[in-house]
C-alpha cells in the first residue's frame, strides 16, 4: 500500500469542481487559489501531469528534483471534490534512483507510461506498476542536441496527425542567456527506447518576470497547439519568488510527422503570480485550465488552476 506523505488541502469547493467540469464557469476566483501539497524543500512540485479526470475524481503524477538517496522522487496527488487531496509517493523500480528530476509527461496514446526529465538532459521512459506504486524504469536516453551549458526544467509531449512530438527547453538565465527551445519528432521503440527525431531550435526570452529570470520554467502545447510556457523568478531557498505563463508560439506536425516550431519575438504575457516559483503547466484535458504547481523551495509545493489553455 502506498504511504501517504500529505492530507493537508482543504476542501476546493467551486474551483475543484471548475476543474473537474462539474462546477459554474463563474468559479474563477476559487480556481486561482493556491493550495499546499509540500511544506518544505523536499515537497515542491518541478512537473507533473493529469493522469485521471472523471466526475469529482482529479489525480496527477508530480516530479521532484531531490537528489539524495531514499528522498522522494514521483508521487501522485488526488483531489476529490470536498475532501483534503492526498500525496502517496511512489517508487522507482530496477533501476538508480534519478537526479533532479525536473518534469514529466504521459506518452500519448497509453494510460501507464511516461516521459520523466532531468535537468542534465536524462530522459527517463517509465511505466507505472498495475497497483501503481512503483515506477518500473523501460529506458533512459540522453535529450539530443544538448548544448553548451543547457540546464532543463521542461518537457512536453503532444500528438498530431496520429505523430507524436517533443518539446523541451533550456531555462536559460537572466537577460544573458535566453532559454533555448527544442523541438522533434518522437516516438518510442518496439525495445521502450525513446527515440528523437531531426530537431528544431529557437530561442526566448519572457516577458516577465525580470532580473533573475529562468525564462522557461516549464513548457506545454495547448490542443489548438499554441505553446504555453512558465517563467520564474528565483533569488534563493527563501525566495522571494515571482513567475508568469506566456503563449510563446506554436507547434505544429504534419502528417508526414515533420515538426514546426514557431516563437514569438515578443511573447504574449498571460498571467503574473507573485510570491511561488512556477516549475510545473499542464492543460487539464477537456478544460481549457492549466494546472500549475510550484517549487517554492522552503516554502514546499503548491498548485492551482487557472483558465490558460484552449
Amino acid at each position: 500500500m502506498r504511504k501517504t506523505l500529505l492530507t493537508a488541502i482543504t476542501a476546493l469547493g467551486a474551483g475543484l469542481a471548475m476543474v473537474l467540469g462539474t462546477g459554474p464557469s463563474t468559479a474563477q476566483p476559487e480556481a486561482g487559489r493556491w493550495h499546499q501539497v509540500g511544506g518544505d524543500v523536499r515537497s515542491g512540485i518541478s512537473g507533473l501531469t493529469v493522469t485521471y479526470r472523471s466526475g469529482s475524481e482529479l489525480r496527477a503524477l508530480v516530479v521532484r528534483d531531490n537528489k539524495r538517496p531514499g528522498e522522494n522522487r514521483i508521487a501522485e496527488v488526488t483531489h476529490r471534490l470536498g475532501r483534503p487531496a492526498e500525496v502517496a509517493a511512489i517508487s522507482w523500480q530496477d533501476g538508480i534512483e534519478p537526479v533532479d528530476l525536473e518534469a514529466v509527461d504521459a506518452v500519448p496514446g497509453t494510460s501507464d507510461e511516461f516521459v520523466a526529465v532531468a535537468s542534465r538532459g536524462l530522459a527517463y521512459h517509465f511505466k507505472l506498476t498495475d497497483a501503481g506504486e512503483a515506477a518500473k524504469v523501460l529506458d533512459i536516453a540522453p535529450l539530443p542536441a544538448i548544448g553548451a551549458g543547457d540546464d532543463f526544467e521542461s518537457f512536453a509531449l503532444t500528438a498530431r496527425n496520429g505523430k507524436m512530438a517533443a518539446l523541451w527547453a533550456d531555462r536559460g538565465e537572466g537577460a544573458d542567456r535566453p532559454a533555448t527551445l527544442y523541438a522533434a519528432p518522437f516516438s518510442i521503440s518496439s525495445y521502450g527506447e525513446s527515440e528523437f527525431g531531426e530537431v528544431r531550435k529557437a530561442t526566448l526570452r519572457a516577458p516577465y518576470p525580470k532580473g533573475n529570470v529562468r525564462h522557461a520554467s516549464d513548457i506545454e502545447v495547448s490542443k489548438s497547439g499554441r505553446v504555453l510556457v512558465s517563467s520564474a523568478s528565483d533569488a534563493g531557498d527563501d525566495g522571494p519568488f515571482d513567475s508568469a505563463v506566456s503563449d510563446a508560439g506554436r507547434l505544429t506536425v504534419t502528417r508526414a510527422g515533420q515538426v514546426r516550431l514557431t516563437v514569438a519575438k515578443s511573447p504574449e504575457l498571460l498571467d503574473k503570480f507573485d510570491g511561488h516559483k512556477i516549475e510545473a503547466l499542464h492543460c487539464v484535458p477537456g478544460s481549457g485550465l492549466a494546472a500549475l504547481g510550484t517549487d517554492d523551495e522552503n516554502a514546499g509545493g503548491s498548485l492551482t488552476t487557472r483558465r490558460l489553455c484552449d
